[in-house]
């Protein structure tokens, strides 16, 4: 429940932020044109979607491991640390850097506690769950405060690796867009208006 939660939550960021351009008179004329950028549309989401799980994956299993397999807080971290480092080892460093990974490890350790709440909670479903984690509507905020907080230092270092190849203007609606459908899902977990 808790990933299918967390796909869904990308998968509708991923839409707003990458969007359809309106359909060209070449795309109606010869439609295998309309069916590569549909497919190219598609695929851009799709990357889209397993960047943004990179982290939230790890504290997933991580949180999993701690909560159903009894393993300790230390050796998931240790776990983590070494994937991360791995990942810092595969890709050029002008794309990921012993900064960003620092950060995300962050970012992971805030969403392994919001995980293990998630799993200490009864409930049925997703919005169950974190009406038995967190309570009220509040406190549930609060955590996507101390979330957007460390997806923020993330972003930051990857501005700073990035240099002038950074895209400011994405990173900007991106966080627009996150921060509106993590407010819905609050709104419609809680009931409120």
């Amino acid at each position: 429940m808790i990933l299918g939660h967390e796909v869904s939550m990308a998968r509708a960021v991923s839409a707003s932020l990458i969007q359809s351009k309106p359909i060209s008179v070449w795309e109606i004329m010869i439609p295998v044109i309309f069916i590569l950028n549909f497919a190219k549309i598609k695929q851009s989401r799709e990357v889209f979607v397993q960047n943004h799980l990179f982290t939230k994956n790890m504290a997933l299993k991580a949180a999993f491991d701690m909560s159903k397999k009894g393993y300790s807080r230390q050796d998931v971290m240790e776990t983590i640390e070494a994937q991360t480092r791995k990942t810092l080892a595969s890709v050029p460093e002008n794309l990921y850097s012993e900064e960003i990974r620092c950060e995300q490890v962050k970012e992971i350790d805030l969403l392994v506690d919001h995980y293990c709440q998630l799993f200490e909670a009864d409930g049925e479903d997703y919005a169950a769950l974190v009406v038995g984690a967190y309570q009220t509507r509040d406190n549930y905020v609060d955590f996507f405060k101390r979330l957007k907080a460390a997806e923020n230092s993330v972003m930051m270092a990857a501005r700073r690796t990035l240099g002038d190849e950074a895209d400011s203007q994405t990173a900007g609606r991106l966080e627009d867009i996150t921060d509106r459908t993590r407010a819905a899902g609050a709104e419609k977990i809680f009931n409120t208006k």
